[in-house]
């Protein structure tokens, strides 16, 4: 007992020392992280105030913020215990080395984040497709780009699948064409029916006058004459526009007698 006893005396300041170290490296992680959150939020606000700076480079660098506070937590955890940070620093940068190796994919994505936002091929809300894949950019975030389909499905790529594919953006410009193409039959009158296109055009307030809308035909198809229209309007308006122009030329031409041709087929009966 006596022996316990003595034990006992020499390790109980071991104990409360470290207890207290370890007490304190936990305060010092909760502390910690709850600041990381808090920074990140700050610098997204600091950053909100300035009226050019894009969503996308504020959630950028409020990631970075966050990630910097974390590792200045990790080595005041590690320093309460004595570790010395200067010569662990050398020793994580070593490593760091040999995990980069390792993890080049992922570090790829993180490059690619960077020169996307360094370049700023799309914005925040624009619609746009990357590598076969279409979507609004949600959020661009330090390995992936977030997008949200027509549908409401999230589509989460890699930044590296990003900047190494062509990027279609639908909405970098104020304007877009509308081209379409209307079929009418061998036995309508040809300038009827674009004189009937040119009217509906002319109707709709949202094309543009300048580009001059272009009604021509493109070509003699197997059943049908192709008469296409090009003309312009403002991006926003681009899936409205060419839903009611297609809508009303075939009114149009219902009205006009101009038949739009369908295929068909006839059978004859070997037996007859």
């Amino acid at each position: 007992m006596q022996l316990i006893r003595d034990n006992a005396d020499a390790l109980m300041p071991l104990v409360v020392e470290h207890g207290l170290n370890l007490i304190g490296a936990v305060a010092i992680l909760i502390l910690g992280f709850w600041f990381a959150g808090r920074a990140r939020n700050w610098a997204v606000r600091a950053l909100g105030r300035m009226p050019r700076f894009d969503d996308m480079l504020k959630n950028f660098f409020g990631a970075i913020v966050r990630y910097l506070v974390i590792i200045v937590t990790v080595l005041a955890v590690l320093s309460q215990f004595g570790i010395e940070t200067t010569s662990l620093i050398a020793v994580l940068g070593a490593a760091g080395l040999a995990v980069g190796l390792a993890l080049q994919g992922t570090l790829s994505n993180v490059a690619a984040g960077v020169m996307l936002l360094i370049f700023r091929p799309f914005r925040i809300g624009q619609y746009v497709e990357v590598g076969g894949i279409a979507g609004t950019v949600k959020e661009l975030t330090l390995f992936t780009t977030e997008l949200n389909t027509p549908d409401n499905v999230q589509i989460i790529v890699p930044n590296s699948n990003v900047w190494g594919q062509a990027i279609r953006n639908y909405n970098a410009y104020s304007t877009r064409r509308v081209d379409i193409t209307f079929g009418i039959s061998y036995g309508d009158d040809i300038n009827k029916a674009m004189d009937i296109i040119k009217a509906e055009i002319e109707k709709d307030a949202r094309i543009l006058k300048d580009p001059e809308p272009f009604i021509a035909v493109l070509g003699l198809g197997e059943s049908s004459v192709d008469i296409v229209t090009r003309s312009w309007t403002a991006t926003g308006d681009y899936w409205p526009v060419k839903f009611d122009l297609t809508k009303a030329v075939k009114e149009e031409f219902d009205r006009g007698g101009i038949t739009i041709p369908f295929p068909s087929r006839t059978v004859y009966n070997a037996a007859d």
